[in-house]
């Protein structure tokens, strides 16, 4: 095996391992997964929040048993493909073993280590965004048409996986009309692509308006709920953050775009940089939404300072700009992932506190981060719904209603009793399967009081009672409350329909 190969394959064997090293043992599945994985058991050209690839992927998943290894597994080999594209994107710039070794060193070591930790579209999401810059280089390197339609088909991949790879493309365009690269708008083939993309894309267009475009409903709700709240400054701090360990690395590609001769031909990549910021400022995206940006501008900068070090007193520089990702790891490593208990996290509070790790969405100090604490309670939720819906089994059919798509999809998941969960959130909306008369519910809720439940609902069936709830301290369900009614006085099938309609209207 080459020398090259050997290293690569490091690189990546690196990647799997820190990956599956990340999550203690001690935390389940995050709530966003769950609604994912459950979108792999009804197949669609489209969803509510995100297109139909992840779906695919959680099909997928299904085959070898739908196990916690193959859930992570996706995400750490988008993430080790990442590697191995910024290590093709050097090898075509004409950069050497050192710039190789660099650059992957800054994606192994960077924030990817926490978007591969879920799975979720983001993951798949960054590595089309890079390997359409590679394709675009390696079509300015060789005018071979060819590269056109790969883009096409990489981009068209993209947009089924995550609508937000279209800003990749809004900041390409008007950045290569700024150099002497917009002799490609002159090119028949380049409309042939598009219009290979649209054809590729049409199953999910088509869906879309056959729903009304539900992703114009979602975006004006992401913008009412969140983006509206989005600090343009902490904006961009996370980018400076995103990748801290290559932040000299990315500011030399920048640099190298614009004043390095043999990159000339690239420099169309600088302004969509710029191009693409912009937007995302302009339209107060998250701060993640960028990520995809930056594997490329790491193997420019790389690259350029492969170079720079080659003679002189510079090349004893080399070593340094591999350990500076490494030393600023090491430290994060302790504290930015799930991989402490949470009675260790609880009885050292000082380091997570003063990073604002311990600060939820709420504006208040918790116990643990919020994303660990959205991975803790699941398995005890559905311990108890299995316990209660046992018990209710031999007396009719039991629907299991949830307030939240986290918690039926935990159910979903984790259940022994094969109980299929629904909610009125999400895309459990269209999941809900009526053609069966249902004589008892187990209504799942979010911290209730239970005379409220009860008082409301109770009247409809011959008996009710507030069965349960999820006690684990640290889990951010605690206090989720699981209703039992048993014996439906009346069929609760045209009210069940009226809720959803009612909903569905909101869309």
């Amino acid at each position: 095996m080459k020398k090259d190969h050997l290293l690569l394959f490091f690189f990546i064997t690196a990647k799997f391992i820190l990956q599956y090293s990340l999550i203690s043992p001690e935390y389940e599945l995050h709530r966003d997964e769950f609604l994912h994985l459950d979108q792999g058991s009804h197949l669609a050209w489209g969803y509510l929040s995100v297109p139909p690839v992840n779906s695919w992927l959680a099909w997928l998943i299904k085959i070898p048993g739908e196990s916690v290894f193959w859930v992570k597994f996706f995400p750490a080999l988008f993430g080790a493909l990442t590697i191995a594209v910024v290590w093709k994107i050097v090898e075509e710039l004409q950069g050497n073993l050192y710039a190789k070794i660099l650059a992957s060193t800054g994606i192994l070591l960077s924030v990817l280590l926490r978007i591969n930790m879920f799975f979720q579209p983001v993951s798949l999401e960054v590595l089309l965004w890079t390997l359409i810059y590679y394709v675009l280089i390696l079509y300015f390197n060789s005018g071979k048409v060819k590269w056109l339609y790969i883009a096409a088909v990489t981009f068209a991949v993209g947009f089924l996986n995550k609508y937000n790879i279209a800003f990749s493309v809004l900041g390409i365009i008007p950045a290569i009309l700024l150099t002497k690269q917009r002799k490609v708008f002159a090119q028949p083939h380049l409309y042939g692509a598009a219009l290979l993309a649209l054809l590729i894309m049409l199953p999910n267009l088509l869906w879309q308006y056959h729903y009304d475009f539900p992703v114009v409903h979602h975006m004006k709700e992401l913008n009412e709920r969140q983006l509206v709240h989005v600090n343009r400054l902490d904006f961009l701090k996370s980018q400076i953050l995103f990748f801290i360990g290559s932040l000299l690395v990315i500011l030399a590609g920048f640099y190298a775009l614009l004043f390095y001769k043999p990159f000339q031909k690239f420099r169309s990549f600088f302004w969509m940089y710029v191009m693409t910021i912009g937007l995302f400022l302009f339209f107060r995206a998250k701060d993640y939404y960028a990520v995809g940006l930056y594997p490329v501008f790491i193997a420019f900068g790389s690259v350029f300072l492969a170079h720079t070090f080659e003679k002189g007193w510079e090349k004893f520089l080399k070593p340094v700009f591999i350990l500076i990702p490494v030393l600023l790891f090491l430290p994060l490593y302790d504290i930015a992932f799930p991989n402490k208990s949470p009675e260790y996290i609880v009885s050292h509070p000082g380091k997570y506190k003063k990073m604002g790790l311990l600060r939820w969405e709420d504006g208040k100090d918790h116990a643990l981060p919020q994303d660990f604490a959205d991975m803790m309670g699941w398995k005890e939720l559905a311990r108890k719904v299995d316990k209660e819906y046992s018990r209710l089994s031999g007396t009719g059919r039991t629907l299991v209603l949830c307030d939240s798509y986290g918690q039926a999809g935990a159910i979903n998941y984790y259940s022994r009793e094969g109980i299929q969960a629904v909610s009125f959130n999400a895309d459990y909306i269209d999941w809900f399967d009526l053609s069966k008369k249902y004589d008892n519910l187990i209504r799942v809720k979010d911290f209730s009081k239970e005379d409220d439940e009860l008082t409301e609902t109770g009247p409809y069936f011959e008996s009710s009672k507030a069965a349960d709830s999820v006690v684990n301290k640290f889990a951010r369900e605690k206090g989720t409350t699981i209703f039992s009614f048993k014996g439906a006085k009346i069929d609760i099938n045209p009210k069940l329909r009226d809720e959803i309609n009612e909903v569905k209207h909101g869309y």
